[in-house]
């Protein structure tokens, strides 16, 4: 089990396991997009726990709960706040709801808590690979929902 721990404010300490094939997947990725970390989790966790997750620096930047939106109770990442054309934006996200204003441009992924033997990442490798070469990625992205739904 790749676990590990590090300390926050000197006061805590937390142990973080590691999806398992989640380092073949962002070094994948992060060679084909430009990854941002986007979390509604509050920046005093969520960034050293990215710093034990990612510690290449393959996220060029890192989003938390101040940049998300609030809605309905609910904290929404809004991908229009990352500057960028959002016909060429990727989430992976586990939770529907954190994505709800742009459904769109998600590949959901399931949740995950302690299986070793998981390897959705790394069937996720070769979708990322294709969306990588298509100027829009909504219209792929719903083929590809498409294609998983018949399966």
């Amino acid at each position: 089990m790749n676990r590990t721990s590090k300390e926050i404010d000197f006061s805590s300490i937390i142990y973080v396991t590691k999806r398992p094939h989640v380092d073949e997947f962002l070094s994948r990725v992060g060679e084909l997009y430009e990854c941002v970390l986007f979390t509604a989790s509050l920046a005093k966790y969520a960034d050293p726990v990215a710093d034990l997750l990612d510690p290449k620096r393959i996220f060029r930047s890192r989003l938390f709960r101040e940049s998300c939106t609030y809605y309905n109770g609910n904290y929404i990442k809004d991908l229009s706040r990352l500057g960028r054309n959002i016909r060429k934006v990727i989430i992976i996200d586990n939770s529907p709801l954190s994505y709800l204003f742009h459904q769109d441009n998600a590949v959901p992924v399931t949740s995950w808590f302690d299986d070793m033997h998981d390897t959705e990442l790394l069937t996720l490798i070769p979708i990322f690979e294709r969306l990588a070469s298509v100027g829009d990625v909504i219209p792929a992205l719903q083929d590809i929902h498409h294609q998983r739904a018949i399966v």
